[in-house]
C-alpha cells in the first residue's frame, strides 16, 4: 500500500512538473508566468477592481493591469520617489484634479492606498491622456508616455520630431530623451499584448 500510494504521488509530481514546462513552454513571456505562479495572490487580487475601473472610464482592463503591473508589481502601499502612491503610483495633483472633476469633496491624499481609489483616479487620469490622444495612429504610446513623464515633456518631443500634428507613435518613441520613459512604454504594451494573448488579466 505504501509503495502505491508513493508511485502515486511520484507520478502526479511527474504530471505536474511535465503540465508545468508545456505552458512554460508555449509562454511568450515564462518568467512573468513563473512569478505570477510564485505570488499568485498578489498578482490577481485587485482583477475585479481593475475591470472595475476599465469598464467605468472604457479603457481596456488588461491595459490598465498592464500600468499596475509596471507601477507598482500589485503593491497598493508603495509610494513612489516623488510621492506617487498606491497600485498605480498617481500623484496627489493628478488625484485633485479626478477628485475635483469627479465632485468628491472627502479626498484625502492618504486615500490613493485604498486600492478602489487608487484604481478609479489612475484610470481616469489614463482615460484623459488617450482622450488626448484619440487621432493619433497609437494613443496608447502617447498616454504611457504622459502618464510616465507629464504632457509638457510629450509635447516637446512631439515638437522635437519635426512631425507636428502629424507625429506618429514612432515619431515619438524616436524623440523620447529619457530611455526610462522609452523603456516604461515599452514594457507596458508588451505586457499588454501579453495578456491580449492570452485572454485573460
Amino acid at each position: 500500500m505504501f509503495r502505491f500510494v508513493r508511485n502515486f504521488f511520484l507520478i502526479a509530481v511527474l504530471a505536474a512538473a511535465v503540465a508545468a514546462g508545456w505552458v512554460l513552454s508555449r509562454s511568450s513571456d515564462p518568467l512573468y508566468i513563473v512569478e505570477e505562479w510564485a505570488a499568485f495572490s498578489r498578482y490577481h487580487r485587485y482583477d475585479r477592481l481593475i475591470t472595475e475601473a476599465g469598464r467605468k472610464y472604457g479603457v481596456d482592463p488588461m491595459f490598465v493591469k498592464a500600468v499596475v503591473w509596471r507601477e507598482s508589481a500589485f503593491r497598493a502601499d508603495k509610494v513612489g520617489k516623488n510621492g506617487e502612491r498606491g497600485l498605480m503610483q498617481v500623484t496627489v495633483p493628478a488625484a485633485n484634479d479626478w477628485a475635483k472633476t469627479n465632485k468628491i469633496e472627502s479626498f484625502l491624499p492618504t486615500d490613493l492606498f485604498s486600492p478602489r481609489t487608487n484604481l478609479d483616479a489612475g484610470t481616469w487620469y489614463l482615460k484623459q491622456a488617450l482622450q488626448r490622444y484619440a487621432q493619433k495612429d497609437d494613443p496608447k504610446t502617447f498616454a504611457l508616455a504622459e502618464y510616465n513623464a507629464g504632457k509638457r515633456r510629450v509635447d516637446k518631443w512631439v515638437g522635437d520630431s519635426n512631425m507636428g500634428e502629424k507625429a506618429t507613435a514612432d515619431d515619438l518613441r524616436d524623440s523620447i530623451a529619457f530611455p526610462s520613459t522609452k523603456n516604461y512604454v515599452d514594457s507596458i504594451l508588451a505586457r499588454y499584448r501579453f495578456y491580449k494573448k492570452r485572454g485573460r488579466l
